[in-house]
């Protein structure tokens, strides 16, 4: 399958990467004097002292702070409209987003609403959103990943949740690109195993999804074939010993190629049906359900000769060289889920019914259905009700 020969490519973030560059922050140009800095409203930013190094950074920086620390795994949009008004309230110039994607997506949705008026909604382009243009520029970001997972700290992109209608959609403008983003695979030797590899599987379907995708291109291309070797190779390595300094390095790094993949081509489908999962169930990490649904979503897709050449092309890719069929991609996907520890999750632990499995479909139709136009072969809602009874355990 030949790729696209153009692409649109705009990714404006200043990256410093690398161990030991948080301790570069005081140094960087600031957007302005005074930053709210936004964690989760967990204990581990703070009980691993990544808040008070950031502190000690921006105060050298001559920046006065104040934390706000309202932030849920699967950001509402109650978390945006609160960290708004402490934001207008503290007088912020900019955003310190200190955390995982959770926290960096929330962050883009709090600088969107406190320099604009009215709902969040108003400015989403999808489901019920309204998608009315954003007049004033949301407040600058520096995005300061603790995960190697999302990719939100390079793109102008953020998923929030909307509880009450159960919609996980996404705001995403160019202004919203972090003007830094500051990726220190030292502050990931912390995360604990399991989510290490939800992280590091979230952030290799971003890439894979971006390799298939109708939409693939020369640049997404390049970026998603090393992200993929990075993590075929690594993840296993970081998810056995966390401090293994290298490992952690070359999965932050896939994890950023990956953000670029997601600039640079639309993904395909398989976040989407993720969306509908996690919109109704919030206690399941995102990369938890993706890795659920992997198998039975990208069999669709073998069974269907999307792209039968792409697919061995992944195969290879993920460590298996003598892939010959695209089904040997299946094969060394099950492989890398094994070799993590994460081969047998069962959406029944996270409280998920089959009887839900029409509403998942119709929610990600109603609410993401712009991801289905990323597909080479385009599913039926039978499918995708397939593709969910076939992933339960």
């Amino acid at each position: 399958m030949k790729t696209n020969l153009s692409y649109d490519q705009y990714i404006p973030t200043r990256i410093l990467f690398g161990a030991g560059q948080l301790n570069s922050l005081h140094a960087q140009p600031m957007p302005g004097k005074r930053a709210l800095i936004v964690i989760s409203n967990g204990k581990s930013t703070r009980s691993n002292g990544y808040l008070a190094r950031t502190e000690e950074q921006l105060h050298r920086a001559g920046v006065e702070t104040e934390v706000f620390d309202g932030i849920m795994p699967n950001p509402t949009v109650a978390n945006s409209e609160a960290g708004a008004n402490t934001a207008r309230a503290y007088n912020a110039d900019f955003l310190v987003a200190l955390g995982g994607g959770s926290v960096m997506d929330c962050s883009k949705a709090i600088a969107l609403l406190a320099a604009n008026e009215g709902d969040l909604w108003d400015y989403v382009p999808i489901g019920s959103g309204k998608g009315q243009p954003i007049k004033n520029r949301p407040l600058p970001i520096i995005a300061i990943t603790t995960t190697a997972g999302t990719g939100s700290e390079t793109d102008g992109c953020g998923v929030i949740t909307k509880e009450d209608t159960n919609e996980k959609a996404f705001i995403m403008h160019s202004s919203l690109f972090p003007v830094l983003a500051i990726v220190d695979p030292e502050l990931m030797l912390s995360v604990p195993p399991q989510f290490t590899a939800f992280q590091g599987f979230d952030a290799l379907f971003h890439s894979v999804e971006g390799f298939i995708a109708a939409s693939a291109n020369l640049a997404s291309d390049m970026n998603a074939r090393e992200a993929i070797r990075n993590i075929a190779e690594y993840l296993p390595r970081a998810v056995k010993d966390g401090s293994d300094l290298e490992a952690r390095t070359r999965v932050a790094f896939a994890n950023t190629l990956s953000g670029a993949v997601m600039t640079l081509t639309l993904l395909t489908s398989e976040h989407g049906l993720e969306h509908a999962l996690s919109a109704y169930h919030p206690n399941l990490p995102h990369g938890a359900g993706l890795i659920m649904i992997s198998k039975a979503y990208f069999s669709y897709f073998v069974r269907n000769h999307g792209c039968d050449d792409r697919f061995i092309e992944l195969a290879r890719l993920l460590g298996m060289t003598e892939a010959t069929k695209p089904e040997d991609f299946i094969t060394a996907l099950v492989r890398l889920q094994e070799a993590c520890g994460v081969a047998d999750l069962k959406m029944s632990d996270y409280g998920i019914t089959p009887d839900e499995f029409e509403t998942f479909m119709r929610n990600t139709r109603e609410v993401m259905g712009i991801m289905f136009t990323g597909d080479r072969v385009q599913m039926t809602d039978e499918d995708i009700v397939r593709i969910f009874a076939e992933s339960y355990k």
